[in-house]
């Protein structure tokens, strides 16, 4: 057995620890970036700073983040001679002060770092100090080692990655997730979902990333519900904020699947929210990799994962994998997360799409190799 485990130095948890941000950037800088998303829920975490005696500037992330506004924030930072970056929002925000902080300390323009769009130099120097604050409980970002952003020119969504990117803290506080509305929270908390089986059912997983992803799997699975139906659950808001950090250490850890390989080509091409698209392609991608591996692989090990995942969430000892794929299939129906039609995706798009999901590194994750047909399948249910 051979594998490595990477995690941010540390990880603080808990109801109200938020208070205790201007203290642990008092013991890194003098002066930070906020990042922040558009509903500048930020104001009191910039005067805690501020009270704190630390000098203190903006920048808002008002949509998906880009290459261009990751370059207008780190001249910003460089500008204002931030030694510090702090984010407080979902995973754009979080991903855009990661790719800010580590180009604070690597010199060079960031195409040189960017995967498929640049040159894919790997970063020499470790980010600058960064503390990762989610407000959503989904994406994982606060413990990944990259950042996800948009090449507009391209219209692709590529990533900055190396271990150097860890944040320093991620601080996960659930109350900052108590005011997500149903949709938000369904779309993200599917995500989270997401996270924790990819990693799970994939050869390149690991005992720590397998210890991780079933604790993930367990509280979303029993959580997901309940937290829709009633945001101010305040155990369903716990039980979702820690599968969203075990979901980040899963995949972290080890990769993905075809979700995520279609997520990033989709998220390029049209404007789907991230949850939204993984959301909608867990349960097709799973009833097709079990088809696939009966077929082509049956003494896989991914065949008895997704039997396992098919007993945590059911509930029930004798349920086997392709329950697994009508429970998710169920669930995704219950919380009404939209098809990606809604957001103009057509039968039309779907070997462009399928073409270019084959070619994102999330595909090396998934359990077996899917052909085209089986692809576009997957897709087209989604759809």
């Amino acid at each position: 057995m051979n594998f490595e485990f990477a995690a941010p130095t540390r990880i603080i948890f808990g109801e109200g620890r938020v208070a205790e941000v201007a203290k642990l950037v008092a013991t890194m800088g003098s002066r930070a970036l906020v990042v922040e998303g558009r509903s500048g829920r930020a104001e009191s975490l910039v005067q805690q700073l501020r009270d704190q005696h630390i000098a203190t500037t903006t920048l808002r992330v008002a949509s998906e983040p880009t290459v261009a506004l990751v370059e207008q924030g780190t001249a910003h930072a460089r500008s204002e001679r931030c030694d510090v970056v702090v984010a407080l929002g979902g995973g754009s925000v979080i991903d855009t002060g990661k790719a800010i902080a580590a180009l604070l300390t690597n010199d060079g323009p960031i195409h040189d770092y960017l995967e498929v769009v640049g040159n894919g130099r790997p970063l020499t120097s470790r980010a600058a100090p960064f503390i990762a604050i989610p407000t959503t409980a989904g994406p994982g970002a606060e413990v990944t080692r990259n950042a996800v952003l948009m090449a507009e020119e391209a219209r692709v969504k590529v990533s900055l990655r190396s271990a150097l990117m860890l944040p320093t803290i991620a601080l996960i506080d659930p109350v900052l997730t108590y005011t997500l509305p149903p949709a938000v929270t369904a779309s993200t908390g599917l995500d989270a979902l997401t996270q924790c089986i990819e990693p799970f059912v994939s050869p390149n997983a690991n005992p720590l990333s397998d210890a991780v992803a079933r604790e993930g799997i367990r509280r979303a699975a029993a959580a997901l519900r309940r937290v829709f139906r009633d945001g101010a659950d305040a155990d369903a808001r716990r039980d979702m904020a820690v599968a969203s950090v075990c979901g980040g250490l899963a995949l972290a850890n080890a990769k993905l699947g075809a979700v995520h390989g279609f997520a990033a080509p989709l998220g390029g091409m049209f404007p789907v929210p991230h949850g939204t698209a993984c959301a909608r392609l867990l349960p097709s991608v799973a009833a097709i990799n079990v088809r696939a591996l009966r077929a082509r692989a049956p003494s896989s090990p991914a065949l008895s994962r997704y039997d396992e995942v098919a007993r945590i969430v059911t509930g029930t000892h004798a349920a086997r994998a392709e329950d697994a794929a009508e429970w998710l299939e169920a669930l995704v129906e219950e919380l009404g997360v939209p098809k990606l039609a809604a957001y103009g995706a057509r039968d039309e798009d779907v070997p462009r799409v399928v073409a270019a999901a084959r070619q994102a590194s999330s595909m090396q994750g998934n359990p077996i190799v899917l052909t085209d047909e089986e692809l576009a399948e997957a897709l087209r249910a989604a759809i």
